[in-house]
């Protein structure tokens, strides 16, 4: 890119931050638009004096949309929600806020645009999260045809929702439900990786525009084997209880009256689908990285659910 400004929406999320300093070590200006700014000031010393500028930004308001992406080189999309409140829903900030962001850019005459979907999206996913993620992917490729769509599985870093949830789980409960028996299958990808992959995509359009890449770790992995692997990080121990898909939905049903839900029924409907990449899929090979290994990275944070945190040794094997 000729322009080293990059307009980040959803920089202060779970993946924008990493996003946001892999584009500042680029050498990349970043803008990023946010609701809240007071929500986003950890994010400028993520770069040098200046680099990083946090604004906000409404993305249901199209002139402040054009405001932000007024200028840049490249536009970085990452807006979205695992479970619906209030007035976020998915089909707003999944497919219009996309739709939005896609044409602003197109008009101000950005030279790339990456979109960070999910693995699994799919028009006839029976997941609204899914079908939503699809059809934000139509929605940004109909105004930007040469954007690059980045689909990661299962992403996981300190800040995650994943990880984290079950080992506190395992902290109190005394036991860890195995959703549809735990067969459902993954690809753990390090959300440093994801970060690093948008910063490739952002300097290389001319290679990555165009395409979709799915994003996952080195090794598949089974929802059973996830939970033994928490289990053995955490060093705790707690039998592994299958709960059938229809009996998870229920309870999914009844937890969703509560504020913070363990887990939404439509989670539990995206659990019946594997997030596995296709094996002629491009993905972390051909945008030049080489992803972390889960059981090297989980340990570095999830220490802090042993019973004697830090000060508990390490199992032999993660």
């Amino acid at each position: 890119m000729t322009n080293s400004l990059v307009t980040v929406f959803g920089g202060s999320g779970f993946i924008g931050r990493y996003a946001v300093r892999a584009l500042a070590r680029a050498g990349y200006r970043v803008r990023v638009g946010v609701r809240y700014p007071n929500l986003g000031y950890f994010l400028p010393p993520l770069g040098n004096v200046g680099q990083i500028q946090v604004v906000k930004a409404d993305i249901r308001d199209a002139a402040a949309v054009a405001a932000l992406v007024s200028g840049a080189g490249a536009v970085v999309n990452l807006v979205g929600i695992l479970r619906q409140s209030g007035g976020q829903r998915f089909s707003s900030l999944h497919s219009d806020a996309a739709g939005a962001i896609a044409e602003a850019a197109s008009k101000a005459g950005a030279s790339a645009l990456v979109h960070v979907s999910a693995l699994g999206a799919s028009p006839t996913s029976q997941s609204v999260y899914a079908r939503t993620k699809a059809e934000g992917e139509a929605r940004i490729l109909a105004a930007f045809p040469n954007a690059t769509i980045l689909r990661p599985s299962l992403v996981y870093g300190p800040e995650d929702n994943f990880f984290n949830r079950f080992a506190e789980m395992a902290r109190v409960s005394p036991f860890l439900p195995l959703i549809g028996g735990g067969t459902t299958k993954f690809q753990p990808v390090y959300v440093a990786d994801v970060g690093a992959a948008i910063a490739a995509a952002v300097s290389n359009p001319a290679i990555a525009g165009g395409h979709v890449y799915e994003l996952g770790g080195p090794a598949v992995y089974s929802f059973k084997e996830l939970m033994e692997i928490i289990l053995r990080v955490t060093c705790r121990k707690r039998p592994l209880v299958p709960v059938p898909f229809a009996l998870a939905a229920v309870g999914a049903a009844i937890a969703n009256l509560w504020p913070w839900p363990p887990i939404t029924p439509d989670q539990v409907r995206l659990l019946k689908s594997d997030s596995v990449v296709g094996p002629t899929a491009l993905g972390f090979k051909e945008l030049g990285i080489e992803p972390d290994c889960l059981e090297a990275i989980l340990p570095s944070y999830l220490w802090r659910f042993r019973p004697q945190g830090q000060f508990q040794a390490a199992p032999d094997k993660a």
